[in-house]
């Protein structure tokens, strides 16, 4: 829905365009000016619809005295609250800093790799070893040292602190040390792009999870850093599910999962667990973050399939704990949303914001608490 939005009958009016969506006891906004969704109330809700709409404010503090049985000084109160605290933050035009596109491309790069993903070949030039580690761990089971033909040319490089990013030719563009991991994020993008054919328009969302796939079907796995989704992850594929994606997980405006190649990142305390099934572990390379405190190995994923694309069947949100055996409980769709976007990068574009909505309205969720293996497998296929 597209309103004018105002604070107050004497404030300036401001175009801002907002999608409501119901879920359960909920109503979850969104705002396209800040791109950022709120979990609210009904009432509240109702409210922001009727600021939204440029309603009075006393019509809109009659109804909340009538309906709530509260005074009127309070309940206009109430609403210039959710004028200051919730609409004005998410509809004020805020100013972007310019790019800060001055920079010199160095004449030489200390590190030139070629990946083959699918049928695409990756030249990619990193400057030094720095903004190397950031991607070759990754990708370098896709590595190749012979090519005939490349289809892509990446160049990575440090110029007056920032990193940037240039796809043939183009400018991508340039990040701080502090936001290295939106560098990462745009660099994987630009990936799927290439391999894919389709513009970042194209999809609705990548997800902060694993993806695992099952006959016609896939599920997202997910939880907090150190949980053990790509564990779990690794242990599903050792028991012939397939592995579609670890930690970067795109979906495209058709709600289908796409396979991305990256390696299964495996932390230290994982290893024991994991080396009878994967022996290999044993004696790969072993990377050191110091910035998120964690070493990690990478696991090749098997068997990727770029040409299948998978609905998606359900949310598990995943912990393992070594003093639970097992334990399965269904979730409510807020609780599974508050975890599920703020680590994620879902499409600000309004028509792709209501694929999302209606996407993820209909998925069931789960949480999954166990250190028995066995029982883990049973019920991840009981959901398929």
């Amino acid at each position: 829905y597209r309103f004018l939005l105002t604070a107050h009958p004497a404030d300036n009016l401001f175009l801002a365009s907002t999608l409501n969506k119901k879920i359960e006891d909920k109503t979850i906004v969104w705002f396209e000016n800040s791109n950022q969704y709120l979990v609210l109330e009904p009432l509240v809700a109702d409210i922001v619809t009727d600021l939204s709409e440029n309603k009075d404010l006393d019509i809109s503090a009659g109804k909340l005295e009538n309906n709530q049985e509260i005074p009127l000084k309070i309940a206009k109160d109430f609403i210039r609250d959710i004028n200051d605290k919730i609409l004005k933050p998410n509809i004020t035009p805020v100013e972007k800093k310019p790019d800060n596109f001055s920079f010199k491309i160095p004449e030489n790069f200390l590190f030139i790799k070629y990946y083959q993903i699918n049928s695409k070949v990756f030249n990619v030039f990193f400057s030094n070893e720095f903004e190397l580690s950031l991607i070759h761990p990754k990708f370098a089971h896709l590595e190749v040292l012979e090519v005939s033909e490349i289809d892509f040319i990446f160049q990575v490089f440090n110029n007056s602190k920032d990193t940037y990013l240039i796809v043939d030719s183009v400018v991508i563009g340039n990040w701080s040390p502090e936001d290295i991991h939106y560098f990462q994020g745009k660099f994987s993008m630009k990936i799927i792009e290439c391999v894919y054919e389709k513009g970042e328009e194209n999809w609705m969302g990548v997800f902060h999870a694993s993806a695992v796939n099952h006959n016609d079907n896939a599920i997202l796995i997910l939880g907090d850093s150190g949980n053990g989704k790509s564990t779990s992850l690794a242990l599903l594929q050792a028991q012939g599910f397939h592995c579609v994606a670890d930690d970067f997980v795109p979906i495209d405006t058709t709600t289908k999962i796409h396979a991305f190649p990256a390696g299964i990142s495996i932390k230290k305390n994982s290893l024991a667990v994991l080396l009878k099934e994967y022996p290999e572990l044993k004696s790969s390379a072993e990377y050191h973050y110091a910035r998120l405190n964690k070493t990690v190995r990478y696991l090749p994923p098997k068997n990727i399939n770029y040409q299948k694309k998978h609905p998606c069947k359900a949310f598990v949100f995943i912990k393992y704990d070594s003093t639970t055996e097992f334990e399965i409980t269904k979730i409510s769709s807020t609780k599974a949303f508050e975890n599920l976007v703020p680590d994620s990068w879902i499409s600000s574009i309004p028509k792709n914001v209501s694929i999302f909505l209606n996407w993820f309205e209909k998925l069931p969720s789960y949480q999954i608490t166990y250190s028995n293996n066995e029982m883990m497998y049973k019920s991840i296929k009981n959901i398929f």
